[in-house]
């Protein structure tokens, strides 16, 4: 396994085909100005020490050495090892509202892109838990299995949008009962957490119902509301310009307004409700939650440890440097008596 730190000093490797092309010109050009000075044989033994071979073995020497020197500033890593580790934390699944009302722009940028910052952030502040993902409207689809790779977890949370769940309108306890069936092991004695976001606009009537079964499976949860109670039209788009806004069957335009009571409701019981327009109050929120949750500690996913392999390329690459400057174009000795390239007189 291996990755390149700074990837865009390969672009100095476009520089050695330029080189080789300019050398090629330099020794067609000496070429034709020892033909226009006289008879090619003639100047060859006026110069009997020069080498055919010593030039392009210089320029073969340099340019090895400036790819090393690149490759040393790209700086690769390898994995020297992969292992097991062992974390101490929870499991947390955050569940995350992608339904139509959430493109509301009555909090900046809109509902949705608040709610992955707001995940985003969260996880920033995380030390060694497991954490999964779930997007939900009308049905609830899981994103990201549990996991201790934050990145990729990241790199899922940026791809979910209001297009990846056909059926629409929110059902909260469609969530809850995907976090607590699918991705809690009863026999897990790790605690766990689902962060249900949502703008709490619920088209269902079972969400504290769900909530209440969750947390008899020993499932907590903490929800987050996004939006305001004023609320604000659905923006319909055509290449980020805003085209209409979304219509009721009467042809008025939709106003949707966030419910901050049922997802009350469901936290009260449980680990509690926050807004979610203020960032800092649901980092500390969260932050003050996760303090007074046990830890247990488990077994992580396999890890590579990369460590830089800079100093070698570099190393060489000054070392052929050095070697280039003691390579004279003239002809070795002990090479010449072998006659390798025919260059003794006949």
């Amino acid at each position: 396994m291996y990755e390149l730190e700074e990837k865009g000093y390969l672009y100095l490797l476009f520089v050695i085909p330029l080189l080789v092309l300019l050398f090629l010109y330099v020794q067609y050009w000496k070429r034709k100005k020892q033909r226009a000075f006289g008879d090619l044989n003639l100047i060859q033994k006026l110069s009997p020490e020069k080498s055919v071979f010593k030039p392009i073995l210089k320029i073969s020497v340099l340019l090895l050495a400036l790819t090393s020197l690149i490759i040393g500033l790209v700086n690769p890593k390898m994995g020297t090892k992969i292992e097991t580790v062992k974390r101490e934390g929870i499991d947390i699944v955050f569940a995350i509202d992608v339904s139509k009302s959430m493109l509301a722009e009555d909090v900046a940028p809109n509902r949705l892109e608040k709610s992955k910052q707001l995940v985003s952030q969260l996880i920033n502040q995380l030390g060694s838990d497991r954490i999964g993902i779930i997007a939900y409207s009308g049905s609830a689809f899981p994103v990201l299995p549990i996991t201790t790779d934050y990145s990729v977890a990241k790199m899922f949370l940026q791809g979910m949008n209001t297009t990846m769940i056909s059926s629409q309108g929110t059902s909260l306890d469609e969530a809850i009962n995907l976090a607590a069936t699918t991705f809690f092991d009863k026999k897990d004695k790790t605690n766990k957490l689902l962060i249900l976001i949502s703008d709490g606009e619920d088209h269902s009537e079972n969400a504290e119902d769900a909530a209440s079964e969750a947390q008899k499976l020993g499932l907590k949860i903490i929800t987050i509301g996004v939006g305001s109670e004023k609320g604000g039209p659905i923006p319909l788009k055509r290449n980020g310009i805003v085209d209409s806004f979304q219509r009721d069957k009467n042809g008025e335009v939709v106003i949707t307004k966030r419910n901050a009571e049922i997802l009350t409701k469901i936290g009260k019981n449980s680990k509690g409700y926050v807004d979610g327009n203020n960032t800092k109050n649901v980092l500390d929120f969260v932050k003050n939650t996760l303090d007074n949750i046990q830890k247990t500690e488990f077994e992580g996913m396999q890890t590579a440890n990369f460590q830089s392999q800079f100093q070698w390329f570099l190393g060489f690459g000054f070392f052929l440097l050095l070697l280039d400057v003691f390579l004279l174009e003239r002809k070795t000795k002990w090479v010449q008596k072998m006659n390798l390239f025919n260059e003794k007189d006949e």
